[in-house]
């Protein structure tokens, strides 16, 4: 299972294709989409839809995880964040491979066992789960790497206990 991973963000982007090789996690490819400040908005978004589609197109992951955005104290700060996803949700759904969500309270959870983990033990635990050399940085692309991970988490936590009990869990979305 190949899974794209995308922290959206107006000004960074972080990517992450993590692929589930029998018990082993492997990064595939990771980094981020920087657009410019000086750009205007929809230029900006349209960087970020391209971009995707690119390691949509390039990849053809078997599903595509974003980050929700929970909370944010800055309004206008959410709001752009809001259209980021937007940009990374239509490229997403355009591919035609399943969408996932996850809140970052759900990403922390899964990546490390603690809903409140903070950024360094989130890319602590990346660089361990995929074998890295070093944590990924920015936070924008260790992050972009966990929700891909829990998403992997999710999907086959879900696959094992349908086949052991033969009835599929329902999921709050």
């Amino acid at each position: 299972m190949i899974v794209l991973g995308v922290d959206p963000g107006i000004a960074i982007t972080g990517y992450g294709v993590v692929e589930s090789a029998g018990d082993r996690l492997v990064a595939v490819d990771y980094g981020c989409f920087v657009t410019s400040p000086d750009a205007p908005v929809c230029e900006r978004l349209r960087v970020i839809y391209d971009d995707t589609k690119g390691l949509v197109n390039r990849y053809s992951p078997d599903a595509i995880a974003v980050e929700r955005l929970f909370f944010c104290r800055n309004t206008t700060t959410a709001m752009t964040v809001g259209e980021a996803r937007g940009a990374v949700l239509v490229a997403a759904a355009l591919s035609g491979a399943p969408v996932h969500e996850y809140t970052p309270m759900q990403v922390k959870q899964a990546v490390t066992g603690y809903g409140k983990a903070d950024k360094r033990q989130v890319q602590a635990m990346v660089k361990a789960l995929l074998g890295l050399e070093v944590p990924p940085s920015p936070d924008d692309v260790a992050d972009a790497l966990a929700v891909a991970v829990a998403c992997i988490h999710t999907v086959q936590t879900i696959a094992r206990l349908e086949s052991c009990t033969g009835i599929r869990p329902v999921v709050a979305p």
